[in-house]
């Protein structure tokens, strides 16, 4: 279980008050310096800009950013002000929180969990040079234990020698472009010592001299403009790039004693290559936070627009806003309540990640991995959903929707590709990382779908039913490769964690239900579990039937609750979203915001 545990204030608060601290907490003081510094002039959109000078306006504000940061090693340590940082940051400046997030989370990140007591952090602190991360190469992405590039040690010279031995082995996509100014690399490559491969590691590299031209022996090739966040995506290579022994980046997994050998306390080259790259798990948290950082600011652009704009009614002359329409307001409120959902869960996480001992580390890192997935997804399908609830207006990247819609593509696949992630999350719940709730004694036939102890047993019947379907296929005797077998089982185990995040993620909206101090805003959220939970359990309702979870007449009635369900929520929509903090002097940007009038 990973209910938040948010602390009570002692004062009454208000109703939006009230839902905004059960969404902000504690974490509030570290959310309010970066709500406050990007509704500034200094972050707002700029039309007409070309990528390339997109791209160095990106660099700039990184700078403006830099500067408002009282202790960038304190930030890059910290999961709860680095995730706060990109909520925030996505919303005005994509590319700008991309380089944001490789720079202090990848770069500074990685060499604050080395040794680094004899390196001078300075300059990347000072961000007189900056920091990238090169892992991922043009032919091993998922793959990334398979990388090529090499890194030999020179024992007659006392270098490293860092080459790139293939096309295959391009660094693939990085920021490594002589945009932004001088830049350093954390380079994955191969540590070969006299001939022996020993697996994986991070080799400190400068790319660019302090005028900024890339140093010999480094190839940087800019790619195509991707559809993404504008950034300085390229293909780096290195032709026998020469670098110190103190390039290696060190720690107990490996270090290479005065005589050149190395000595690890891990004995796997895999987890060796795991452990270097560590910071990677943060990035999933980072991803998470972007994409709910642009999903609250969508549904709030969306549900302020639908409430200003009129449209015909149902009698002749009658003009009504968009939002009293049923098609209309429906999808939002449904939007609403995976928002919630999804940023509460993204809470609870980070806390299990942030105080996870060494032996609750790996349960809490498939815990990340699983809940990344499911909110980068969980936001395309809802800033979709206020896209198109705009209309036209929707499209104008000034309105803050359309650009962050595109760029969140680029969450699904960063710092690991949503599905491959999850793959390997379903497997470990297959072999013994997931213990199934037994069913309730509790005969279905007597049980409300308005009562969340009833919905939260639908939830687990669910996990539970699609658990046993995959171990089956998994060992079932037939003839077939591991392969083969995996096959036939991993579309069950991938909705298992399906099931899994969805039961998490009403577990959090029910939590804070208990923990609300304000009695309406009890009510809503207990409305928005409610809402939540009944859109899962209707979609497979086929499925807890045939199991006899569900009785026909509780399937007949699933329409009629989902109904009472939207309609409890529909005239608390701007309440909602007010919630979410998002400021008025952004929303005051967007044109087709510009002259709202909102009712009370």
């Amino acid at each position: 279980m990973i209910t938040s545990q948010l602390p009570v204030t002692s004062r009454p608060l208000t109703e939006t008050a009230a839902l905004r601290h059960l969404l902000f907490g504690s974490q509030a003081e570290i959310h309010e310096p970066w709500r406050r510094l990007f509704s500034s002039d200094t972050f707002a959109y700029r039309e007409g800009l070309t990528h390339q000078e997109r791209t160095e306006l990106s660099y700039q504000r990184l700078r403006t950013v830099n500067e408002a940061v009282p202790d960038p090693q304190a930030l890059a340590r910290d999961p709860v002000a680095l995730g706060a940082l990109h909520e925030w940051a996505g919303v005005v400046d994509a590319g700008m929180t991309t380089i944001a997030s490789i720079h202090y989370n990848l770069f500074l990140g990685s060499l604050l969990e080395h040794d680094h007591g004899d390196r001078d952090l300075g300059p990347w602190l000072r961000m007189e040079r900056l920091g990238t991360f090169l892992c991922t190469e043009q032919a091993h992405g998922n793959d990334a234990p398979q990388l090529e590039t090499t890194a030999t040690l020179d024992r007659a010279a006392g270098e490293f020698v860092l080459s790139t031995p293939s096309p295959g082995a391009r660094k693939w996509m990085p920021n490594t472009s002589v945009a932004g100014g001088p830049k350093d690399a954390l380079v994955a490559a191969r540590l070969v010592i006299d001939g022996a491969d020993h697996g994986v590691f991070l080799f400190l590299t400068p790319l660019t001299d302090a005028s900024g031209r890339h140093l010999p022996g480094v190839h940087v090739e800019s790619l195509p403009q991707t559809a993404s966040s504008p950034v300085d995506h390229c293909a780096t290579s290195f032709d026998a790039v020469r670098l110190p022994l103190t390039a290696l980046l060190q720690g107990e997994h490996g270090r290479l004693t005065s005589g050149g050998e190395l000595v690890s306390c891990l004995g796997s080259p895999r987890k060796r290559f795991l452990r270097s790259i560590g910071r990677v798990t943060m990035g999933k948290l980072c991803m998470s936070a972007y994409s709910l950082g642009v999903t609250r600011h969508a549904m709030t652009v969306a549900v302020r627009h639908a409430h200003q704009r009129v449209t015909s009614g149902m009698t002749s002359g009658q003009r009504v806003p968009l939002f009293t329409h049923r098609t209309h307001h429906a999808p939002l409120v449904e939007a609403l309540a995976t928002t919630y959902a999804a940023t509460l869960l993204q809470r609870g996480v980070v806390r299990r990640w942030a105080e996870a001992t060494e032996g609750e580390r790996e349960d809490a890192e498939r815990l990340v991995a699983i809940a990344k997935g499911w909110i980068t997804w969980q936001a395309r399908a809802v800033m979709t959903e206020c896209r198109e609830r705009c209309g036209a207006q929707g499209l104008l990247l000034s309105n803050g929707i359309a650009g962050q819609l595109a760029a969140n593509e680029g969450t699904i696949t960063a710092e690991g590709d949503n599905t491959v992630i999850w793959v390997k999350a379903a497997g470990e719940m297959l072999m013994g990382g997931f213990t199934p709730r037994p069913p309730s004694e509790v005969p279905p036939a007597t049980r409300s779908l308005r009562d969340p102890v009833h919905l939260h047993d639908l939830l687990a019947d669910l996990e539970r039913i699609r658990h046993q379907r995959a171990r089956i296929r998994l060992r079932a005797r037939r003839v077939g490769s591991p392969l083969e077998r995996w096959n036939g089982a991993s579309g069950s185990a991938l909705s298992l964690v399906d099931a899994h995040v969805h039961r998490l993620a009403a577990q959090e909206l029910l939590a804070a239900a208990g923990l609300a101090t304000d009695p309406q805003a009890r009510l809503l959220l207990l409305d928005l579990h409610t809402l939540f939970a009944l859109r899962y359990v209707a979609a497979h309702s086929g499925e807890l039937l045939a199991h006899e979870r569900l009785t026909a007449e509780q399937v007949r009635e699933l329409p009629e609750a989902l109904e009472a369900a939207v309609g409890a929520l529909v005239p608390h929509a701007l309440t909602l979203t007010e919630a979410f903090a998002v400021p008025e002097e952004l929303t005051a940007r967007h044109p087709m915001l510009r002259s709202a009038v909102v009712p009370a």
